[in-house]
């Protein structure tokens, strides 16, 4: 791809007509959400990397031969895709061997589990809680919209940089350092933790569709809560604190009719 050289008064002329980055033109509904998401990478690219990350994860880490774990996570992945609705994608699931308490998604329907958490799961009610949140990033188009909140704001800060850059402050890049942080608290940090209680709410109406008990979701992470020694504080974390997803969650079964 070829480069284009732009003056610092061209690329502000032409990012404030939304030719140089058309922002406004990325905006998208999203149904299982219920509101519009900043759009600016295509599913082409976003599935090219899906794959890539999926195909280093297989390569780098170690992957179960446990044939009971296997099974249960696929058995119980088949249920939520159904529920889900979305047969579109190839769904893929993998158990890796690791003591780690932990489980991700990639778009396309890659979801990956550790042994850690699941040998902590009391039931399949339970690994429907995490297959079912894991669902609903794919279905929230999460990591598409988390590249292009990240991808704003570096044009931001970017404007920042050119607007500072010859100024006669002395505190040019102590000011963009700030404003580096103001974006990643205000904006980054919070829109991800927004993910994750979306991903907690639509994955419990997914576990109602697949007939497993949402209230289970309840117990899993107050469980998990009861495990977490130190709490993060929320404004330096990437996901809600743990009242806040448990709260937000006994609110969302209210609302289902489940007494908590």
């Amino acid at each position: 791809m070829h480069k284009v050289k732009m003056s610092r008064r061209e690329i502000i002329r032409g990012l404030a007509a939304g030719t140089v980055f058309p922002i406004a033109a990325g905006c998208a509904e999203n149904a299982a959400l219920g509101r519009s998401q900043l759009m600016l990478v295509s599913d082409q690219q976003v599935a090219q990397m899906s794959a890539q990350a999926w195909q280093e994860a297989l390569q780098s880490e170690p992957i179960s031969r446990d044939p009971a774990m296997n099974a249960r996570v696929r058995r119980v992945g088949d249920r939520i895709v159904r529920a889900s609705g979305m047969s579109q994608y190839d769904w893929e699931y993998v158990v890796f061997d690791s003591d780690q308490q932990n489980a991700w998604t990639l778009p396309g329907g890659k979801v990956a589990f550790y042994r850690g958490i699941l040998e902590t799961m009391e039931n399949d009610d339970q690994v429907a809680t995490v297959m079912g949140h894991e669902a609903a990033h794919v279905a929230g188009r999460h990591a598409a919209e988390r590249a292009s909140q990240q991808m704003a704001a570096g044009v931001g800060l970017g404007l920042a940089a050119v607007a500072m850059d010859g100024a006669d402050s002395e505190n040019a890049q102590q000011w963009a350092g700030i404003l580096g942080m103001g974006v990643t608290f205000g904006v980054l940090l919070p829109f991800s933790r927004r993910h994750e209680l979306e991903a907690d709410r639509i994955g419990v109406d997914y576990m109602m569709g697949a007939n497993y008990d949402p209230r289970q979701a309840l117990r899993f992470w107050q469980a998990k809560a009861a495990q977490n020694q130190r709490q993060t504080v929320e404004l330096l974390s990437t996901h809600p604190s743990d009242a806040t997803r448990i709260a937000a969650l006994e609110e969302h079964l209210r609302r289902r009719g489940y007494s908590v």
